[in-house]
């Protein structure tokens, strides 16, 4: 596991991963897990100063570390990092998986065709979630300018800090709902691994949300148990 991006969403992909290794395992027991965990705010940083090529670099060799340990596959506990997947993929000597991936399959398996966006601003700036659902033949639709900013600022600002508070999750959730009556969207991808962390408690019924990491993290126990 490529972790830290952030340090919460990673300890929830652990503890999920192990929950649901157990359950599926006939004979319990627990996976054997390599986590190389990488400084977050180096990463927003590369993001920030458009540096994709040097964010390819840190994750290649945050890989390269997960093989020299004897990692048989890897992954990022992350959805932003994924806008340079594809050349850390082209770099790595073992295969990845992409949580984008996960997600678009999880997605078409569901019979969706309308779904909206919500992540960090880069994550809902770039064009590789998007082009992946339309591979999938799914629509994908994003926030308004200054809703993707109010979400990335507290994506950033709170979510990253461990901070999950109600005001931010009723504002959030008030967008999910404007997008919904607007453009009769059937659900929102959640595509940043904190944003489950603030929503999975919020009790809207009427809005369905794609859990990233859940999705990610079944996938990643198929592999395990396969």
């Amino acid at each position: 596991m490529i972790g830290g991006l952030g340090p919460e969403s990673t300890i929830d992909y652990y503890r999920s991963i192990i929950a649901r290794f157990r359950a599926r395992s006939p004979d319990g027991g627990y996976p054997s897990l390599i986590v190389n965990s990488l400084d977050v705010d180096k990463g927003i940083g590369m993001l920030d100063a458009g540096r994709l090529d040097d964010l390819a670099d840190y994750l290649a060799a945050a890989v390269e570390v997960l093989v020299r340990a004897g990692a048989e596959f890897g992954y990022i506990a992350a959805n932003t990092p994924h806008i340079v997947f594809d050349e850390v993929q082209r770099r790595s000597a073992i295969p990845l998986l992409s949580i984008v991936r996960a997600t678009s399959e999880y997605a078409k398996a569901l019979g969706l065709k309308k779904v909206g966006l919500f992540g960090t601003g880069f994550t809902m700036r770039a064009s590789f979630y998007p082009e992946e659902f339309q591979r999938s033949g799914i629509a994908m639709i994003r926030p308004t300018d200054s809703e993707r900013e109010f979400i990335h600022r507290k994506y950033i600002d709170e979510l990253l800090s461990n901070q999950f508070l109600p005001e931010t999750r009723s504002e959030i959730l008030n967008i999910a709902r404007r997008m919904k009556a607007e453009y009769d969207i059937e659900a929102f991808v959640l595509a940043g691994t904190e944003l489950p962390l603030l929503l999975r408690q919020s009790g809207a019924t009427d809005i369905k949300f794609l859990d990233t990491t859940v999705i990610h993290v079944e996938a990643i126990v198929d592999r395990l148990l396969a």
